[in-house]
């Protein structure tokens, strides 16, 4: 058996690979988390967002939707000056017009899930890549999945984001095949 290398030595990451990575995932709560922690993602390492996961639900309100949408201009000079998480005031404000984005989405779906699952017709697409180069960075669905948001008022939401967002909310299983957490 192959596990997955990407995790490393690193006991987060380990933990994050193991338990939630690949994992169908159908709470709207945390979807809108990881759509959250995906676009902060944005140029940077997973692993720095991941560290930083526990300082971001506390400055966001736990990743509370409602609450997040109606951020002032205050609210984000105070993010800014916030040490624990990632302080780029262009994904700041994303996360704000994400979260409005987010709460359209859901009442016109009725959930969040019921969207966003539409890119994969309901199902994990189930990949059996045996290295990282059998890994695409994105694809056909998280292209229209990014195109999608961008058209609802998502920001920081390309397909490379879409895409690791996919694979983390387990829409995607890009687990190596012969991991035993496939």
């Amino acid at each position: 058996m192959t596990n997955c290398t990407w995790p490393g030595n690193d006991a987060l990451m380990l933990a994050y690979h193991d338990n939630e990575w690949g994992k169908p995932l159908h709470d709207d709560h945390k979807l809108f988390e990881y759509m959250v922690l995906d676009s902060f993602q944005a140029g940077l390492s997973w692993r720095t967002v991941l560290h930083k996961r526990e300082n971001f639900r506390k400055a966001f309100d736990n990743f509370e939707a409602e609450k997040i949408a109606l951020y002032d201009e205050a609210k984000i000079q105070e993010l800014m000056q916030d040490i624990g998480i990632v302080r780029n005031q262009l994904k700041i404000r994303a996360a704000v017009a994400n979260a409005q984005a987010y709460l359209r989405v859901r009442a016109e779906f009725g959930s969040f899930d019921k969207y966003i699952w539409q890119f994969t017709g309901g199902e994990t697409v189930m990949n059996h890549p045996t290295s990282y180069a059998e890994i695409p960075v994105k694809t056909a669905a998280s292209d229209a999945m990014s195109k999608d948001l961008i058209k609802r008022g998502f920001k920081f939401v390309g397909s490379t984001i879409c895409y690791a967002f996919m694979q983390a909310a387990g829409m995607v299983n890009d687990h190596f095949e012969g991991c035993t957490f496939k």
